[in-house]
């Protein structure tokens, strides 16, 4: 088993796809890790049943289940960690462990540090929300405001994802040499309360902060999701000023976790050189973010700003500094991982391996299917992009090539009328396909 490669698996929260692709945003070291392998620019999260989307993304990850089938099916089925284990990894997890605790448990050999689903500050949700306001009192970088500033037993603060990258560096520094390594490293950053050291925000001054061209003050219309805990980190109606600042913070907190990405990067680097063998890297996140776009701050939508997720896989026989536009589901990682270590891929996997797009340039998927709770559902075909709501005079098509921001809504485009019913129907054929427990009967 020498000669298998290496795995690691680098997971963040909230971190939406364009944040890893644009100039906006300082990310020297994930520029360094898409150097080394392939960028695949339209991978999405199949959806969510709740507002905690990053709950059900974590489970399809994890056990390459589609949405409805992975809440019902997740602890009967062999996970990825436990498939590697199997095959001869040594396994270890740190970070973010957001599904249920007997997984984390039963599937790695060893469990460095961890936390649950989010931070909370010390103030709870007084301070941290609503921002920006007259009494706006929060600072970032306050280390003594909790939330992503974690206190160690011996009263040192440090941020949460300098602490995972430390143990993720512990264990490399620990593992057993003769056999090959599977790190899971799930960050918390960038997930609010928006938190990073005062040198990154510098980084980006307010002034500077593009506010997106779909930046609305208010969303158009009830989706069931306006009144949730995401909607109420700035004020209504948004303003610029309000999506600058939380942008602001935002691109902060990636910037620090892409300085401890390059640290493992360093680290991984270093042993692949002792060791002599290859690593599987795999860069991803559970699900966007809106912060602004459409009058959101949330992920509770089905607009490319939320579903869509970066996704970097770079290791043996993946071509560098290469780039795939195709459309893919990020639940294909499971399967992705086993097929480039040479592992055989578990029976109940139901996302198909992206090798086959990222080597051999496939097509990919023909219809991307995504959900959220139970009134939103969305197909998307080629330049094509359907929304179905609880309501349908609330419904929404977009030509996602020419309108990429998801600005100009063509439902009611007399020349769409055939299109839209065809959309109709493919989406009606998916919910079905995929057991939606929404779809109707």
């Amino acid at each position: 088993m020498t000669s298998a490669p290496d795995v690691v698996l680098i997971f963040m929260d909230d971190m939406t796809h364009w944040s890893l692709r644009r100039d906006d945003v300082r990310t020297p070291n994930l520029d360094r890790l898409r150097t080394r392998g392939t960028t695949l620019t339209h991978a999405f999260n199949q959806g969510s049943t709740e507002p905690a989307v990053c709950v059900p993304a974590r489970r399809m990850l994890l056990s390459g289940l589609t949405l409805f089938e992975s809440e019902s099916r997740f602890l009967t089925v062999t996970r990825l960690a436990r498939a590697l284990g199997d095959a001869g990894y040594d396994t270890f997890f740190t970070g973010k462990w957001h599904n249920q605790l007997e997984a984390l448990e039963d599937d790695y050999d060893r469990v460095g540090p961890w936390a649950g689903g989010m931070f909370g500050s010390v103030d709870g949700e007084s301070e941290a929300y609503r921002r920006p306001r007259p009494d706006d009192r929060w600072d970032p970088a306050d280390r003594s405001r909790g939330g992503h500033w974690l206190r160690s037993a011996d009263g040192s603060v440090q941020h949460s994802s300098e602490r995972w990258t430390d143990a993720a560096l512990e264990f490399l520094s620990t593992r057993r040499s003769d056999a090959p390594y599977f790190l899971h490293l799930a960050y918390h950053a960038p997930h609010d309360p928006k938190q990073a050291p005062q040198e990154y925000l510098d980084l980006y001054p307010i002034s500077e902060v593009v506010v997106p061209p779909n930046a609305l003050p208010v969303h158009p219309f009830d989706n069931d999701a306006l009144d949730i805990r995401d909607e109420l980190l700035a004020p209504h109606p948004r303003t610029d000023d309000a999506v600058r600042m939380h942008r602001r913070e935002y691109f902060a907190m990636i910037t620090h976790a892409d300085a401890q990405i390059g640290r493992l990067l360093d680290a991984v680097e270093r042993f692949e050189r002792e060791s002599e063998r290859e690593t599987i890297i795999v860069f991803s996140g559970d699900h966007g973010l809106a912060l602004g776009e459409h009058g959101l701050m949330g992920k509770q939508s089905l607009y490319d700003h939320s579903t869509r997720v970066p996704l970097v896989i770079a290791g043996p026989g993946v071509p560098r500094s290469a780039v795939r536009d195709q459309c893919v589901y990020a639940g294909g990682i499971y399967a992705t991982i086993c097929d480039l270590a040479g592992i055989p891929i578990p029976d109940h996997v139901q996302f198909a391996s992206l090798r086959p797009v990222i080597v051999d340039d496939d097509p990919g998927e023909a219809e991307i299917f995504t959900a959220y709770g139970t009134a939103q559902r969305s197909i998307r075909r080629g330049r094509w992009k359907l929304i179905a709501y609880g309501d349908p005079a609330h419904d929404q098509l977009f030509d996602v090539r020419e309108d990429p921001w998801e600005t100009a809504d063509l439902i009611h485009d007399p020349d769409a009328a055939d299109l839209v019913d065809e959309l109709r129907i493919a989406l009606a054929r998916h919910r079905r396909q995929r057991l939606d427990p929404a779809a109707p009967r």
